[in-house]
């Protein structure tokens, strides 16, 4: 049983290479833990150390040419950590590898899927006024020793702050100009029919945007491999929820001052344009959501991160529940709420929690924030 500790704090600065250098070096070994783990998944499908590497290196021309500094800095991580450049691939294009193996014929679809569930909160429902945004990510128990928190400070953008796997160039997290992202897996009939950009560079791409608007069109425009739910919020109160199919984007606005979504889609408009494919591995979605509403929306201007913390840690039939024990899942393979990310991204505050369930105790990390005050001159209309 893999243990609840707190994730360390990676901090990296200086070009592409320079910042994958020093994630490799500070993350070693967990960079090399989570290599071992996916190395021995796709093992047991009867792939061999070769063919993990030819299916990591199919991503290299997309990746590329969505951005060559993403490839730059994983070559970078890949020498800080001592390991080839493919091992670095396999991390950050994991879920679609996996995905990929099973489709080439390398054993059955036996692998857990990476649920989630996530909430925002809008200003108006919190008890002072500040936006939050937080997740519960579900993924391999195992993982929990895998991941790291990674602070980013950039020349060229704002800083950023992530909760990753070690190795990945992002997965949940915020910037200084005050935009954060979060992610649920979907599963739709139109995935991997061809190779898109993996999710964690889109995720990351996000997090590089100056403007929302930029961010937006990341997350509406970016082809990829298959299904994913994206959560963009900006902490002076606009949140989006994004249902992406490889081809199309379909949203998902607030409902009186909440956002929440679990693994299903909700959108009417994408339900009738394709085929929901989650919710026979993930049945459990369909109340997750629920839940967390049903405990969030009576405290409906009273709301604060302890508030969200509670509903994110909601036990109801337990361990199908929105805060996972390690449990086996449908296909017998241990799973779990890996962790409860928590952010208040006005006050540049992210709280994380270690499988949760275990141990609800969270490790505070901050970022300096440098979000510009809106009509900061007072009124500027003039009539005649």
């Amino acid at each position: 049983m893999p243990e609840a500790t707190p994730s360390p704090l990676i901090e990296v600065s200086g070009t592409p290479r320079e910042r994958g250098r020093q994630h490799g070096e500070q993350a070693r070994d967990r960079i090399l833990r989570g290599i071992e783990h996916y190395s021995e998944q796709l093992e047991a499908k009867s792939l061999s150390p070769k063919d993990i590497a030819r299916l990591a290196e199919r991503f290299e021309p997309t990746v590329n040419a969505y951005d060559p500094a993403y490839t730059d800095e994983m070559r970078g991580i890949a020498e800080g950590a001592g390991v080839d450049y493919a091992s670095i691939m396999l991390l950050n294009a994991r879920s679609e590898i996996l995905k990929l193996a099973e489709r080439d014929g390398a054993g059955p679809d036996r692998d857990p899927s990476d649920g989630c569930t996530g909430v925002i909160v809008m200003p108006g429902a919190t008890s002072d006024g500040q936006l939050i945004h937080a997740q519960n990510w579900d993924w391999k128990a195992e993982c929990a020793e895998t991941t790291v928190v990674l602070k980013v400070r950039r020349d060229d953008g704002p800083d950023y702050l992530t909760y990753t796997e070690a190795g990945a160039l992002a997965r949940s997290g915020m910037n200084t100009a005050g935009i954060s992202i979060t992610a649920n897996y979907l599963e739709s009939d139109r995935d991997y029919r061809d190779l898109g950009v993996p999710l964690p560079f889109i995720r990351r791409k996000v997090l590089e945007s100056e403007k929302l608007g930029q961010a937006i069109l990341t997350v509406y425009t970016t082809r990829k491999s298959c299904a994913n739910n994206m959560m963009i919020s900006h902490c002076s109160g606009v949140a989006i929820d994004f249902e992406c199919a490889p081809d199309e984007t379909f949203l998902v606005k607030p409902q009186n001052e909440l956002l929440v979504h679990a693994n299903h889609f909700q959108s009417p408009v994408a339900l009738s344009k394709l085929q929901e494919r989650g919710v026979r591995n993930m049945p459990d979605s369909l109340y997750r959501d629920m839940r967390v509403d049903d405990l969030l929306r009576p405290q409906i201007g009273q709301i604060d991160r302890n508030a969200v913390a509670e509903a994110l840690l909601d036990d109801f039939d337990s361990p199908w529940s929105v805060c996972r024990p390690p449990r086996p899942n449908t296909a017998n393979n241990l799973t779990a709420t890996v962790a409860t990310v928590i952010m208040e991204p006005a006050k540049g505050q992210m709280a994380v929690a270690m499988l949760p369930a275990l141990s609800p105790e969270f490790r505070s990390y901050t970022l300096d924030m440098d979000v510009p005050e809106p009509n900061t001159g007072g009124p500027r209309a003039v009539f005649h």
